[in-house]
């Protein structure tokens, strides 16, 4: 099989569909792999690096793209619409819920589009879409903690706090992968954390992990009104696989926040669970609404891609060795890759993204 890895084309994105050890394993087993040139340069990894591992240099973007099997990190942007044709294989993220302009142009070119995130195992685990939200909760921190920086047009709250002075305030909405990283790097900084959410049993099994450390509250309405106002910072981490996020704070809840507090919401590649944010990038972060900061960068792991290219591939490789292997037919031989399957022949296949743009299913 032939496979294309363009370089990523989303702002200061600097991860790379396949690492040069990726790309040994798959040309080890006979296959090409034709990575465009200088695609790997922001996760360290140069051209000699993939040369020798076995790659071509795709000269152009249309040269990468021209292969049978496209293997990426991000969802493809406007600019990247005329490379896709019928015929090709698409493995990446797509979040095509949030998208609606992307799922039309997926449909009408025809191509075989699977998503990293809806790959799922029989016991519900999503393992592509794991190790980003690792890196992307630990981030959310380490993130809102600089905004909060009075020089950033934060309140000026040191997370840890100092004997004498209490610590900030980290409110998590979402007990899952997202929200679990980011409560271990706020306890790490000596925050005063809460988490909400709406699984007793997942609540259960934070308290195992962190006890006391952490303050577990059942997610209902009047819990959210009520831990909200007193965040300094408030990370959105809610996932419904393959959906938009529900909207868990309305902008009424966020003009009850203190000025300069800080508003990171993982969710926003999914539309958010702040009815305030919206995509942001990493050239320009943050904007301030209501008087609160807010950070919506819809891929936060683009800021650590040394570490977030291996650690994505280090989970993706098994599955693109099948897809090389086998091509479409990968899909009848492994149960969990034919779940990330959004998109085949003009139609849309998962049933959440289904439900989604219902106009659209036929």
């Amino acid at each position: 099989m032939e496979i294309g890895v363009p370089k990523e084309t989303k702002d200061q994105e600097y991860r790379v569909g396949l690492s040069p050890s990726s790309v040994r394993a798959l040309t080890e087993r006979g296959h090409s792999v034709f990575v465009e040139n200088n695609a790997g340069v922001g996760s360290g990894f140069s051209n000699e690096d993939y040369t020798q591992a076995g790659a071509s240099l795709a000269l152009t973007a249309a040269e990468a793209w021209s292969q049978p099997l496209i293997v990426k990190v991000k969802e493809p942007l406007p600019m990247e619409y005329d490379h896709l044709q019928k015929g090709h294989l698409l493995f990446t993220y797509l979040h095509l819920a949030a998208d609606r302009r992307l799922t039309e142009q997926l449909l009408e070119c025809g191509v075989t589009a699977i998503a990293y995130e809806t790959v799922e195992l029989p016991d519900k685990r999503l393992p592509l879409l794991a190790p980003m939200s690792i890196i992307a909760g630990r981030l959310a921190v380490q993130f809102g903690a600089h905004y909060l920086e009075r020089q950033q047009g934060g309140r000026g709250v040191l997370l840890s706090g100092i004997p004498g002075v209490k610590p900030g305030k980290v409110v998590i909405l979402g007990g899952g992968i997202v929200g679990t990283e980011a409560a271990r790097i706020a306890i790490g900084m000596g925050a005063q954390v809460t988490i909400l959410d709406i699984s007793v049993d997942r609540l259960s099994y934070l308290e195992s992990i962190f006890g006391s450390r952490v303050e577990l509250l059942y997610s209902s309405t009047a819990q959210v009104e009520a831990a909200v106002p007193t965040a300094d910072l408030l990370v959105g981490a809610v996932l419904v696989l393959a959906s938009k996020a529900p909207v868990l704070v309305s902008r009424q809840l966020v003009q009850t926040m203190r000025p300069g507090s800080v508003i990171v919401d993982v969710a926003v590649d999914q539309g958010g669970c702040i009815e305030t944010i919206r995509s942001t990038s990493h050239s320009h972060p943050t904007y301030e609404e209501e008087g609160v900061v807010h950070c919506g960068v819809p891929n936060l792991p683009g800021a650590v891609p040394w570490t977030a290219t291996q650690a994505l591939n280090n989970s993706t490789l098994p599955y693109v060795l099948k897809l090389a292997n086998f091509g479409v037919a990968a899909l009848d031989k492994d149960a969990a890759l034919a779940k990330g399957l959004n998109v085949q022949n003009n139609r849309l296949i998962h049933p959440a993204v289904q439900e989604v743009f219902s106009d659209l299913v036929h």
